[in-house]
């Protein structure tokens, strides 16, 4: 149990909040007034690679390295990385720190949320950590796909594409208002909505009810699949509940509709999966 283990110095929780603009929300400020004691503040909206022409693209080593440092990381340490967002943001960091090496990753199921429900302590008194000197020493990008491979892949066929976002956005009967770009997808792709993979309290649904949803949206979980949504956030919500069922064939298309619906040379269909 997590609460048995929180103050332990072989373990480290971190809040990997992230929100859409809308929601109008300030994931520092609600950790700085209600958060899990001694839990460290990640500030996952920040850990992009602005050198990037890919918007929203994953962080450079030397990006997270540094954060890991001044966060206090140490090596060998567990992470829990837990999130108080519709987005269920947590499973992006996990994405990450699996990319950058980090093995004893684990995520708290129904985050911030299900903790509180459970009348589980949180704390507003920030916790103080003395920096690290944590060295990255992998960056595997071997589960990343650019927007060259992916429309390559449109001839090969050797991936399928899982598209997370709401059937209105990929189909195109609405914009996606949250890039400002047309509705619609990548030819081919399937759509799962990743709240579909979640039950009503946030948590991730059982192995046989989540492999009944990829089923269900036409993914063969017998083959490999990339996952693709908006700027790669909510992708990793299904990347991680394929992992959850022991599929590890996967990888995440970073640029997204956000990538590929403002290229105007990249094809685009909308209406549902054919």
């Amino acid at each position: 149990m997590l609460t048995n283990a929180l103050h332990g110095d072989d373990i480290a929780v971190l809040d990997a909040s992230s929100h859409l603009p809308a929601a109008g929300r300030d994931p520092a400020a609600e950790f700085a007034q209600s958060h899990i004691p001694g839990a460290r503040f990640l500030d996952l909206p920040s850990l992009k690679d602005e050198t990037s022409p890919v918007p929203a693209a994953l962080p450079r080593a030397d990006q997270f390295e540094g954060r890991l440092r001044a966060l206090g990381i140490k090596p060998g340490q567990r992470i829990v990385l837990y999130d108080n967002s519709k987005l269920r943001s947590s499973a992006r960091a996990y994405f990450i720190c699996r990319m950058f090496g980090m093995d004893n990753v684990a995520i708290l199921d129904g985050g911030l949320p299900k903790w509180v429900a459970e009348g589980r302590p949180t704390q507003s008194d920030p916790a103080h950590f003395e920096p690290s000197d944590y060295t990255i020493t992998q960056d595997d990008r071997s589960r990343v796909r650019s927007k060259a491979q992916v429309l390559a892949n449109l001839e090969s066929c050797t991936e399928q594409l899982v598209d997370a976002r709401d059937a209105d956005r990929f189909c195109g009967i609405t914009e996606d208002t949250v890039h400002n770009l047309a509705g619609g997808h990548i030819p081919g792709s399937r759509n799962l909505h990743f709240p579909e993979v979640l039950a009503a309290d946030g948590t991730f649904l059982s192995n046989e009810d989540i492999k009944l949803a990829f089923s269900h949206a036409g993914i063969d979980l017998a083959a490999p699949v990339t996952g693709t949504c908006g700027s790669g956030m909510t992708a990793s919500v299904l990347l991680f509940a394929m992992e959850l069922i022991g599929k590890h064939d996967t990888a995440l298309y970073d640029g997204s509709w956000s990538e590929w619906g403002a290229d105007p040379a990249t094809p685009k269909e909308t209406g549902p999966s054919r």
